[in-house]
């Protein structure tokens, strides 16, 4: 329980108010989390101020808050505690709680393998002592509170892990935790999001070794380079551990490894200990297991007892813990938050251990805080999965640089899925074979990934789900997952496999549906959406220039690729050369392409488009038959396809009707003279949805498959989803006096008091200025309107009637919030222009 009293006295604190609750359960961070009788911390931090959510966190049973300043909604019936910093006042609270209990404090830092140990540490020391230990579920800055919290009067011990994010967080862990131990496992290669060197971590880890007292004892990872030399730099004492390390103190040496554990005989001076195991997969977590046994003998546990004891260690959710897949497959979940580190010794592990016949597939998304190095060590990592699985599966744009390098290293496109959907690999898993009985299949991947979801679906036993990380946790829940950029666009990637899928169901199997990724996919991100729509039913692509082709190719994607737009002939080389087709509409052009496609040294693919009456790019109606039999001399041209386009599909199925007559009167002829085509298609999204008779063997779809309807008349289905959201941040709040001027050109003055936010996007970011008006944004559920002009890179809302608004707070700028949406044809009507419009100028430069 925490106490009023030790809380107010640790951190100086002050009540406002009369208190109504003295005693409290436990610590909530989150509104989201907050339980009945707990204390409310109240934080500032990238993802927004905890103050604004006060009144919800209340509603869900608080009855105490930890904060600076008085909250602005109703506190009767609970304990309000100001104090000048909420995060000091929890340090100092946890020093002083350490203190008041006499615990003995232990430490373990690393890059990898940290939580293992711990809970190794503990099962050792819990055959003499009551031990605490640290539960991985929060930050750094939070993880010691949290555990202080659960301390007990029959606590000796207590075992916390610590990773810094960021300089400066081993010092304030220090100083609160006043450790007695400090165990280092392993340095990290890369340096994450907030260090400039992994030297500069290294570092920061080494504070722990120097902090400890005299008395204490530093445990090292002798075969760690870094880790061996820290010995010089504490005065405490030091026991280093190895595996086949001949030089270290402990030693584990003659390893087995195999699927249910790890086998290894014992040294330890003159002790030498034979046929020892732990349940843990991999030599990599040895390390952790004999820094137990050591941190055992400094607190008088024989070595053989600890040895004993930690033969009861079971795999930790998420880190390479074996569990039952479909099919009779071992499935090895790694998806607490994996790290390159942990990864490259889980691929050795696999290459180790199975036997001839014996399939490995791996299933990888996302690694999270890898800063600058993050595509290089995703390409690393390909590199490493491409010499351990048979089938390797990417899940995510990170991810997909691991993909493509494992393509790279040897893998077949047949070995390689590079998806962007957790769902896509659960589909793709319902209709074929992935794993049989005896394989394994490892699954991984950051935090952020979420993609223990993956392993919940490939389980044999749906009650094994308890077993996994964040079991009870949903995505839209996890609130530390958002991004911490001040403007970004979310795309479902879920919403668009569902639009894929809905509109195949529609065309039928015998028509191809081209997927239009033009315009990065509308605004959507070409790559992820590509392989979306492929991996759910698109047989093909299609852009508006070769440029945008080239990108799908260079990310990997070899299905067909028309470039529905003008192609210049310098660029038919590499139009051959990747197999991208082409559009023609001209004979002198179809004439370059031929020479050019002769001097490349290969064949040109061509869909021909005919101009119906849309007034633009393609061979008039009427001179159509005459352009082929032309041809027909020019032999490096192969015509796959004959297509045209409606221009009023949205509205008037009448001038669809006139144009469909002429195309169909261009391709009878055709047909006569002994043309045959791939793909015959002149339908886009609204025809697509309207007129089953323009479907021939081909449509184009493109609004469609994001969610929006092209049209009022031209409606998708009720169930398709929209895939787009694109949101920002409060950067400030405050108050306005009465005849207060807003923006530039003084075009809003305030009428009376009005509270604004300052929201950091502007027209820049595609939130246009003029002539039309944006009109509003979602803030806290509510509309919140745009005053003044809006500028390069800010705008302004009137958020008066919103109560508790603060920096940090989401905005929704197209999307859904609470019960209101904010749509892309909402925009488009106040606009006075076409969804297609609003899509495509949310600046590119947004991360995806």
């Amino acid at each position: 329980m925490i106490s009023l009293y030790d809380i107010l006295e640790a951190a100086n604190g002050q009540l406002f108010g009369e208190p109504a609750a003295e005693l409290f359960s436990g610590f909530a961070f989150d509104a989201h989390s907050a339980t009945e009788s707990c204390l409310y911390v109240a934080l500032r931090t990238d993802a927004g101020d905890g103050h604004s959510d006060i009144g919800e966190a209340i509603a869900r049973g608080a009855t105490g808050v930890l904060c600076t300043r008085p909250p602005e909604v109703d506190t009767s019936g609970v304990t309000i505690i100001l104090v000048k910093d909420t995060q000091t006042a929890l340090t100092r609270w946890s020093y002083n709680m350490i203190r008041k209990f006499n615990v003995q404090v232990i430490a373990v830092t690393g890059s990898t393998g940290r939580s293992s140990t711990v809970q190794a540490i503990s099962r050792v020391l819990e055959t003499r002592y009551a031990v605490l230990s640290s539960e991985n579920c929060l930050p750094n800055r939070l993880l010691l509170p949290i555990t202080t919290a659960r301390l007990r009067p029959e606590h000796r011990m207590m075992v916390v892990e610590i990773a810094p994010n960021q300089p400066g967080e081993m010092s304030e862990f220090l100083l609160s935790a006043q450790p007695q131990v400090g165990v280092v496992l392993r340095t990290p290669a890369a340096p994450g999001d907030h260090f400039d060197s992994a030297d500069q971590v290294v570092e920061e880890s080494a504070l722990l070794i120097e902090y400890l007292p005299a008395s204490g004892c530093a445990v090292l990872n002798y075969d760690d380079d870094r880790v061996r030399a820290m010995a010089t730099r504490t005065r405490a004492g030091t026991v280093s551990v190895g595996i086949d390390s001949f030089g270290a103190d402990l030693m584990a040496y003659n390893l087995v490894e195999g699927l249910s554990g790890t086998g290894f005989d014992v040294r330890y001076g003159s002790q030498r200990l034979v046929g020892r195991w732990t349940p843990l997969l991999g030599r990599h977590h040895l390390a952790g297991v004999l820094a137990a046994a050591a941190v055992g003998g400094y607190y008088d546990v024989p070595l053989d007892d600890a040895l004993r004891a930690l033969t009861t260690v079971e795999a930790l959710p998420g880190r390479m813990c074996p569990l039952n897949g479909s099919g009779g497959a071992l499935l090895v979940d790694f998806t607490h938050n994996a790290d390159p580190d942990g990864l490259v010794e889980a691929f050795a592990w696999i290459k180790r251990v199975r036997s001839e016949g014996q399939r490995a597939l791996v299933i990888l998304g996302d690694l999270d805080n890898l800063g600058a190095s993050s595509q290089r060590e995703h390409r690393i990592l390909g590199q490493q999965a491409a010499e351990a699985a048979d089938t390797f599966v990417t899940i995510g744009a990170d991810a997909a640089y691991a993909g493509r390098a494992a393509l790279d290293h040897g893998m077949s496109p047949q070995q390689v899925a590079i998806t962007h959907s957790i769902q896509d690999v659960i589909s793709q898993m319902d209709r074929e074979t992935w794993a049989g009985t005896g394989d394994i299949v490892l699954v991984a991947g950051g935090a952020g990934a979420r993609m223990e979801l993956l392993t919940r679906a490939l389980l044999a036993n749906p009650e094994d789900a308890n077993r996994l990380t964040r079991a009870n946790q949903t995505p839209d829940a996890d609130r530390a997952l958002r991004p911490t950029r001040s403007n970004w666009v979310e795309v479902d990637l879920d919403a668009l496999a569902h639009n894929v899928r809905g509109l195949k169901t529609l065309i039928g199997d015998g028509v191809t549906l081209f997927a239009v990724v033009k315009a990065n996919a509308y605004g959507h991100g070409a790559v992820a959406a590509a392989r979306t729509a492929l991996l759910n039913g698109a047989g093909a692509l299609a852009t508006a220039s070769i440029h945008e082709a080239a990108e799908l190719r260079a990310a990997g994607i070899d299905a067909p690729i028309l470039v529905m737009s003008y192609t210049p002939t310098q660029e038919v080389r590499q139009a051959v050369r990747q197999e991208i087709t082409l559009t023609l509409y001209d004979l002198e052009m179809a004439r370059a392409y031929d020479r050019a496609s002769r001097e490349a040294g290969g064949s040109l693919r061509l869909h021909v488009k005919i101009d119906t009456g849309m007034g633009r790019l393609g061979v008039l109606a009427s001179g159509a038959v005459a352009f082929f039999r032309q041809m027909l001399n020019l032999s490096r041209l192969e015509l796959e396809g004959v297509y045209t386009h409606f221009s009023t599909a949205d509205d008037d199925l009448s001038y669809v009707q006139e144009q469909l007559t002429r195309f169909k009167g261009v391709l009878a002829p055709l047909r006569a003279a002994g043309f045959t085509f791939r793909y015959v298609h002149a339908a886009n999204s609204a025809a697509t949805l309207r007129l089953k008779e323009t479907h021939f063997n081909a449509v184009r779809c493109g609004l469609a498959l994001y969610g929006v309807s092209p049209s009022d008349q031209a409606p998708v289905p009720h169930d398709f989803r929209p895939a787009l959201a694109w949101k920002t941040q409060v950067a400030q709040v405050k108050t306005l006096p009465p005849g207060h001027p807003v923006g530039y050109g003084n075009t809003y003055v305030t009428e009376g008091e009005e509270r604004i936010a300052v929201l950091p996007i502007g027209y820049s970011d595609g939130l246009r200025r003029a002539p039309g008006y944006w009109g509003h944004v979602l803030v806290r559920g509510q509309v919140a309107p745009i005053i003044g002009r809006v500028s390069m890179e800010k705008t302004v809302v009137n958020v008066s009637h919103i109560p508790g608004v603060a920096i940090g707070d989401e905005v929704v700028v197209i999307g859904n919030q609470g019960d209101l949406t904010i749509s892309a044809d909402d925009i488009a009507r106040r606009l006075g222009t076409i969804s297609y419009e609003v899509l495509t100028m949310v600046a590119p430069r947004y991360l995806r």
